[in-house]
């Protein structure tokens, strides 16, 4: 399964993604988040959140809160959250959020968004379900318990 997963996986993390590293990284966070996986959101927390400029406040943000957060200036990186929950909750994005997306995000960019956002939950189910411990150094979910 490693061997087939290689070429969508190397992919969704090259420089090939059509999304921008902040725009993915927030993406697989909040999607990791979304689907409990601790594992994988702390290893993408540990090594990109301070490459890709997530603060700590947007870090706690996107695993305990939402895109109203105060922490989230930006209406890209809202949009983004909202987004990720939308196909969490419903598999879907609805017609507002699709056409509020389509004005800042390109064709390639959706594209590019929904398919990271379904691989991340793909990553998370097989993490979860196999009880993978998390790293160590890692952080936690309750390490960043406090208020957005």
């Amino acid at each position: 399964m490693t061997a087939a997963m290689t070429g969508w996986g190397g992919y969704e993390l090259s420089k090939r993604l059509s999304l921008p590293m902040r725009d993915r990284e927030i993406i697989i966070d909040r999607t990791c988040a979304r689907c409990g996986c601790e594992y994988e959101w702390g290893v993408h927390v540990a090594f990109f959140a301070a490459r890709v400029g997530l603060s700590a406040r947007q870090v706690t943000s996107l695993a305990h809160g939402d895109a109203a957060d105060p922490c989230w200036a930006d209406e890209r990186d809202r949009l983004l959250i909202e987004a990720a929950d939308a196909l969490h909750d419903t598999a879907g994005l609805g017609d507002d959020l699709w056409h509020r997306l389509a004005a800042v995000f390109s064709d390639e960019q959706l594209l590019d968004l929904l398919m990271l956002a379904g691989w991340y939950h793909a990553i998370s189910f097989a993490a979860n379900g196999t009880r993978i411990a998390c790293e160590d150094g890692a952080p936690r979910f309750a390490d960043v318990r406090s208020e957005p």
